[in-house]
Formats: structure tokens, C-alpha cells, sequence
């Protein structure tokens, strides 16, 4: 009994079954690390979760279709988000559970026309997305993501610095004898948002290489460097300058993800929030056979901008959903919700002892330590939480402790 009085979370190498699943783990992440290396921004994320689901059954939701238990669809919103469900054999009314992630990661975003030349530089004009720390995103080898509408109508998909062969892109810091001035500002303002110019040319326009006219017209052109650059994207994609005001283009660290430590034991990879929920609620997703409850797992937008947009959780895309879920089923959508159950995933802090004083140790993740649930997030006086009742927590707690979960 007096055993039983206390409890600390168990390391997973101290537990026999912890062991077992250590293998498990690993087999897991190597499908992980490929899912993060192909899906680095919201919509990439999109195109490869469809064809996962595609491959495992799933088809487009037709809300005048008649479903059964064990039937699976999807349905994408705008390219940028996307939901999943299998229909349970319980009714409709009786709930549905939700499980939902996000997708969109911090980044950098060019600004609508972006495209500058100077001191004999091409280079891009950012905006920043996100909660990015400004300063580690200076000297590092960054890929180009995104999409540009041209004036016709067409899209153009492009990636460029994820292939081997690729280009990548830079943003200067100064040399540390030069730094003098920039060394007394703060961290936080050691690289300010104007300072993130992303170096894309340095070379003129090859004139031999044009027709007369087009030859005549570039020696008369200012900024030949941008130019030049400009011909190269209009060469392989067909676009133009005034096309970036239609597109929209992010950049992202260009390397791959990669194991950490001589025991391989941690990944270190760009866009870990949120894939690290996103990959395992999709995988859970699509491991669903026939339950009890109608499942419905969303991939969502907008998150690190406070999930704002006509593809964040502030719209109404889920309820619109799960509406024509019940419409389909012939239920209110008001049973539905009032029976339903959500778990909001998203990723959290780890202890970490270089930086102790920024924890409460006794009530903080720890590596190795088994599955985060959060109970409540906000700040200060719980303000802006999500705050889950003691009975939400005793079910989720019992539904892990029944499946061994640590």
C-alpha cells in the first residue's frame, strides 16, 4: 500500500514492455524522418497525407453518399488543411472522437514583391511566420517551397534546395571583427526582421545567350543581377516578377532530419512542430478499422499565427464537417457535438537542464519519459486556456493505461 502511495513517471528503459517498444519506436521514426523530410510546409504536408489515404482506402467525402462502419473519407480544405474519418458502428449521435494537429511550421514568407538588387546582390525580401528565434535563421542553407498562380491561370509548384544537385540560399551575418555595433544589442534583436534578406544571385544577366532584341534590353536594364535571377526562375517555372504578388512562397532550413547522439535516441529535424503529432494522428488514423465511434482526425493551418484564416481552427471547416457528417447520417449536429470528445495535440517543452531555470522540473515533460498530456495550457492565470475537467483526464489516462501506454 505505501508503494502505492507515491508515483513518478517511469523512464521506458526501466520498464520490461518499455524496452520491447524501444525497437518499435525506432521503426516508427524512420518512416517519420522520410514523412518530415518530404512534408516541410503546410501544403506538401496536404499532397503526401492524401495519397496516403488514397493508398489505405479512403475516398472524397460525398456528403449524399450512404457509409457504413469501417468506411473511410477525407476531405481537404483549400490545399492546406485536411480531415480524415472511419465511420464506428455506434450511431452518429452518440459523439464522435476528434484527434487534430497542426501543420503549418515557423518560416520565413516572401513579402509580395520581394525582389531587390543591391551593393551587386540579388536578393529576397522576407517576412517572418511564426514564433521564429530571428538570429538562427542567419548562415544556415535554406530551400526554397511554394506556389505561384501566373497571370494565365496555371500554377507552378516549386522546390528548389531539397534535391542534392539543388542551389541553396543564404542570409549574411556580419564577420565577428565587424560586429562590434551588433554585439551590444539583445538576443532577441541580434538579427532584426529587416536584417532576414535572403541572397539568391550575385551574377549579371549572360547577355550572349539572348536574342538581339532581348541582348539590346537587358545592357539597357538596371539591376542586371536581379535580372538574372528573374530569367533563371522564368526559364525553368515561366513565371515573371509581377507573379509573387499571386504566390506564395516560404523558405525552410534545406537539410534533412537526422539522428541525434552517439545512441541515435533523439531526431533533429526542421518542422517538429507539428509534425511530431501530426505523423502519429495520421498514422493512428489510418490503423482504424472498424470502431466504435466515428473517428475524425484534421490536419490543420494557421496555428503558429493563432490559428487565424479560412484554413485555421477559428474558421469553421471542422463544425462545417462534422455538420455534414450529420446531415449525411441524419442526426442533429448538436447531439453529435454535445457527445463528442477532442484531443488537441501539439508538441511540448522537455526538461532541459542546461536551461533549469525556465522549468518547474516535478511538472515538466521529460525525454524518454512517455506521452505528454497536457492538461491545461495559457499563461499567467490560466488566461487564454484550454483547461480539461478531472473526468476528461481520467478517461484519457485510463484509455493509456489500458493500452500500456507510458
Amino acid at each position: 500500500m505505501i508503494k502505492d502511495l507515491t508515483w513518478s513517471y517511469p523512464h521506458i528503459a526501466d520498464e520490461p514492455e518499455g524496452r520491447k517498444q524501444i525497437k518499435k519506436a525506432e521503426k516508427f521514426c524512420e518512416d517519420y524522418k522520410k514523412f518530415l523530410n518530404i512534408a516541410k510546409t503546410e501544403r506538401e504536408c496536404v499532397n503526401v497525407v492524401e495519397v496516403m489515404l488514397v493508398n489505405a482506402g479512403y475516398e472524397r467525402f460525398d456528403v449524399n453518399r450512404k457509409y457504413k462502419a469501417g468506411d473511410k473519407v477525407y476531405e481537404i480544405n483549400r490545399g492546406k488543411s485536411i480531415i480524415a474519418t472511419t465511420f464506428g458502428t455506434a450511431d452518429l449521435d452518440e459523439g464522435i472522437r476528434l484527434n487534430g494537429a497542426h501543420i503549418d511550421s515557423p518560416r520565413l514568407d516572401l513579402k509580395p514583391n520581394p525582389m531587390i538588387e543591391a551593393g551587386e546582390l540579388a536578393q529576397f525580401k522576407t517576412h517572418y511566420y511564426g514564433g521564429i528565434r530571428k538570429y538562427q535563421w542567419v548562415t544556415v542553407p535554406l530551400a526554397m517551397h511554394g506556389t505561384v498562380v501566373r497571370k494565365d491561370g496555371t500554377s507552378a509548384c516549386i522546390c528548389i534546395g531539397e534535391d542534392e544537385n539543388d542551389p541553396v540560399f543564404y542570409i549574411s551575418d556580419l564577420l565577428p571583427h565587424l560586429s562590434q555595433k551588433q554585439d551590444q544589442r539583445t538576443l532577441k534583436d541580434g538579427i532584426n526582421a529587416e536584417e532576414l534578406n535572403i541572397i539568391i544571385g550575385s551574377m549579371p544577366i549572360d547577355l550572349d545567350g539572348l536574342k538581339a532584341s532581348d541582348a539590346k534590353a537587358a545592357k539597357e536594364a538596371k539591376n542586371q543581377i536581379k535580372l538574372n535571377a528573374l530569367k533563371l526562375l522564368n526559364d525553368k517555372y515561366g513565371i515573371t516578377e509581377r507573379d509573387f504578388a499571386r504566390a506564395e512562397i516560404e523558405f525552410v532550413p534545406a537539410y534533412k532530419a537526422k539522428d541525434v547522439g552517439f545512441d541515435r535516441s533523439l531526431i533533429g529535424a526542421y518542422g517538429h512542430d507539428d509534425r511530431v503529432c501530426a505523423y502519429p494522428a495520421l498514422m493512428a488514423e489510418l490503423a482504424t478499422k472498424k470502431p466504435y465511434y466515428t473517428t475524425l482526425t484534421f490536419l490543420t493551418d494557421k496555428e503558429e499565427i493563432g490559428s487565424l484564416g479560412n484554413t485555421g481552427l477559428d474558421s469553421h471547416y471542422i463544425y462545417d464537417f462534422i455538420e455534414y457528417l450529420a446531415q449525411n447520417q441524419g442526426v442533429d449536429v448538436k447531439d453529435v457535438c454535445a457527445n463528442s470528445c477532442c484531443l488537441s495535440a501539439d508538441v511540448n517543452s522537455a526538461y532541459d537542464p542546461t536551461f533549469p531555470d525556465v522549468f518547474e522540473e516535478q511538472n515538466s515533460s521529460k525525454v524518454n519519459h512517455g506521452v505528454v498530456l497536457t492538461k491545461y495550457t495559457g499563461a499567467r492565470g490560466k488566461s487564454g486556456s484550454s483547461d480539461a475537467s478531472a473526468e476528461f483526464m481520467a478517461k484519457v489516462i485510463g484509455i493509456m493505461d489500458k493500452a500500456g501506454v507510458f
